[in-house]
This record gives C-alpha cells, structure tokens and sequence, in this order.
C-alpha cells in the first residue's frame, strides 16, 4: 500500500455542515446565554468529523461548506475538537452520506486518480478489492481498461467498464465503511 504522508496530522481546511446546533447539545445544562453554538462536520479532505464552535450570530445552514483551516474564519470561532461516528447526532448521521456524495463528485479528480493509481495490498488483494461490492470480474475489467489509457472521469469509467456503473458509489460506500467502523484495518480514504 502506498504510504500516506503524515495524512493523520494534516488539518483539513475546509469542512461541510452536518449539523447545525445553535443553542449547544440538547443535554446542555447550563443557561443559554453561556452555551456555544456548534457545527457538525465533515472535513473535504481526509473526511474528519470535527466538531467546530460557531462564530455567535452567523447563519449556518447544512451542507454549506465552512473554511476552518489558518486566518480569518467567517463562520467558525474555533475546531474544538475531532470526534467519532458514534458521537455525531442523528441529523449529522442523516447528513453525512449526501455530503461525501458531494465532495466525492467536486473532488473527481482525486478518485480517478486512486482507480488510476490502485495497487496490490498482498499476492490475493488488490486495493480496489477494499471498495464495497467490488469483486473479482470488475477489478479484472478495471486493471485492463486502466492498462490500455488511464481514466478521466467517472463517465469515462462507466463507458470502458460495463460491470462499473456507479464508480462514486463505490467509493462513497468505503468512505462510510471507513467513518463508521474506525477499526477497520485500511483507510484509503480517511485518517485514522
């Protein structure tokens, strides 16, 4: 596998809205006045889930996308901290496949690039074995194609390899495999 520079300490610089709490968790018990409001989100590029406060009387609407990296920030105070899967609520938990939807498909570049770029795990596994539903026929298809041209887009996926028909989705579904379960032995994807 192909090593990850230091991916894990890299801040994400931007980060999409799951999850919007202007008065705090519900469990808060202190007066409102002394709460903070808080962003759920995810980041667009190692897809972190951080949780971020918000600058006090500033409209943060989901999926809006939020810069929180150095400098002047319009919408965030602070990231407070990175948190789990299990820790997000259950809007953030209704959110965040959609929102991966969404920077999977202004991110393209990046994932042809790993359909481009894939190599063996062992002699039995190949990376794009770890995509979900990926199996035997599809990657035979997908290491032929690539080895003839390699890909431009998800169209030019589609196109050159019938048993591929939703290239993203296959993705999407590692990068929620990956969110979802943290244990799970490879992150190509996410950072641990």
């Amino acid at each position: 596998m192909p090593p990850k520079t230091d991916r894990a300490d890299k801040k994400e610089v931007e980060a999409v809205v799951l999850d919007y709490l202007q008065w705090g968790y519900g469990n808060d018990k202190r007066p409102l006045n002394q709460r903070e409001p808080i962003i759920l989100a995810v980041g667009t590029d190692q897809f972190k889930l951080l949780e971020l406060i918000a600058k006090k009387d500033v409209a943060v609407n989901l999926h809006d996308k939020v810069y929180i990296g150095d400098g002047e920030r319009k919408q965030v105070e602070r990231v407070k901290r990175r948190i789990s899967y299990a820790e997000l609520t259950n809007t953030a938990k209704g959110e965040l496949e959609s929102a991966v939807d969404d920077i999977i498909k202004e991110s393209e570049p990046r994932f042809i690039e790993f359909y481009n770029t894939s190599v063996p795990i062992s002699l039995k596994m190949h990376m794009l074995n770890l995509l979900p539903g990926f199996g035997k026929k599809t990657l035979t298809d997908t290491l032929e194609q690539r080895n003839r041209k390699p890909f431009e887009s998800f169209d030019d996926i589609k196109a050159r390899v019938k048993t591929l028909q939703k290239p993203e989705k296959f993705i999407r579904e590692r990068i929620m495999l990956e969110l979802e379960v943290p244990e799970e032995k490879y992150h190509l994807f996410t950072s641990k």
